[in-house]
């Protein structure tokens, strides 16, 4: 069924990156119902000519300059931390003119950051805006998540991250600019989970806005249950262990996927039965030189981009575990689940969306390392618990996290919006 509503779906990028991936896998579902769906990045990575970038050597050195000149601003605050990320997005860009001569009924923001699209330039397009939130961005004053910190709830400024004390720093002159250049905006936020659309709801900059939850999508057919068996050889993994998995972007490097939590976990179940029989395969990242001590061996994947190679991965597990501190949706245990394996993480962000404690997976209580620990032990002890608990999962996919699902739920909202305005 085709539909006359023509959108352009707006991200830093095409298919890298957690946002990239959700951002064009929304493009893919939409298309597939019959909508009219044009990509507009930063960074093109596919061959699909429906996305539109400047992709040429040029243009690919240029937009990494603009990354250095974006960030200078961070520089006058050698306190700040350096993770979880930090976006003035303040240079001038031509993204505005660009959509334009696409001419779309309505636009769909996504992640925005690495100075792709300046703020003032958000109220220049004039078309319905629908903004999908992969992080906390779009309604603080810079951060893209803010632990411990509910100061987007006010004005923000004295922020935690830039390590100031200062009411009027970097992040209330971010926050400001914001407020002053999206006041009168037709503009929608989506949020993939109940937790960010909560906290979207309590900002200053979105708590007058139609918040809506629509979660991500993706293919099931591709990322579906693959034999154990099969998948272990291809990989080269062992056939007489347990295999608990461990990945992400930047898996090892990023604080937030919480790596540090992990190791100690895991360290706990080494000293009560377990050593002998698991290993650890982790995604996302190379084996460093002096590897930490998990209290099993450890498999480095390296960094998988790859659909099918990814749902090869998750079979090959008997339990994935993401124990993030701060988290939307995360496309891995949503792809986790989709090949039918049971996941471990905190009760924390969009975790609950997806994980239904004791039922598809476990719930540990927040950064309680003893019971991460308990939680994986919990989870592959038992094989006909296990069996219920993966097959759970994968009805979770199928019931909720589909494509096509997603896509007709953005078609729906975008109608109602575009036949506001006609």
């Amino acid at each position: 069924m085709g539909t006359q509503v023509k959108v352009l779906q707006l991200n830093n990028s095409d298919i890298t990156g957690g946002s990239g991936r959700a951002a064009y896998r929304l493009h893919q579902g939409l298309q597939d119902i019959g909508v009219n769906s044009k990509m507009l990045v930063q960074n093109q990575s596919s061959n699909d000519r429906t996305v539109v970038s400047s992709n040429n050597r040029v243009s690919e050195g240029i937009a990494r300059m603009r990354i250095t000149f974006d960030n200078l601003p961070d520089k006058l605050y050698p306190q700040r931390q350096k993770s979880p990320r930090f976006s003035s997005q303040w240079l001038p860009d031509t993204v505005a003119p660009r959509a334009a001569r696409i001419n779309p009924d309505i636009i769909n923001l996504h992640w925005l950051n690495e100075a792709f699209v300046q703020i003032e330039t958000v109220a220049k397009f004039k078309r319905p805006l629908v903004w999908t939130l992969h992080d906390m961005w779009a309604f603080t004053g810079g951060c893209h998540y803010s632990p411990d910190c509910d100061r987007y709830t006010a004005s923000c400024g004295a922020c935690p991250q830039l390590g100031s004390s200062r009411d009027w720093d970097l992040s209330h002159w971010v926050w400001k600019r914001k407020a002053r250049s999206w006041k009168n905006l037709n503009l929608t936020i989506v949020s993939p989970s109940s937790w960010l659309a909560k906290s979207a709801s309590s900002s200053s900059l979105f708590r007058d806005l139609r918040v809506q939850i629509i979660p991500n999508g993706l293919d099931i057919e591709i990322y579906r249950p693959i034999n154990r068996l099969v998948a272990r050889e291809l990989l080269k993994l062992p056939q007489d262990k347990q295999l608990i998995l461990f990945g992400s972007l930047k898996a090892t490097s990023d604080k937030r996927k919480g790596l540090y939590l992990l190791q100690p976990a895991l360290q706990e179940l080494s000293k009560y039965g377990w050593k002998n029989r698991l290993e650890l395969v982790i995604f996302g990242a190379s084996q460093p030189e002096n590897p930490p001590d998990f209290g099993f061996k450890a498999n480095y994947l390296g960094t998988l981009s790859d659909d099918l190679l990814l749902a090869l991965v998750y079979s090959a597990a008997d339990v994935f575990i993401l124990p993030s501190t701060q988290e939307n949706l995360a496309n891995t245990v949503m792809e986790a689940i989709a090949c039918g394996i049971p996941c471990v993480a905190f009760d924390i962000g969009g975790m609950p969306d997806m994980i239904e404690h004791q039922k598809n997976g476990y719930l540990a209580q927040p950064y309680k390392i003893e019971d991460l620990a308990q939680g994986i032990a919990w989870v592959i002890e038992n094989q006909e618990r296990h069996q219920k608990l993966s097959f759970r999962a994968r009805e979770k996919a199928e019931q909720e996290f589909t494509l096509n699902i997603q896509a007709h739920r953005y078609l729906s909202l975008y109608e109602i919006l575009v036949g506001g305005e006609r």
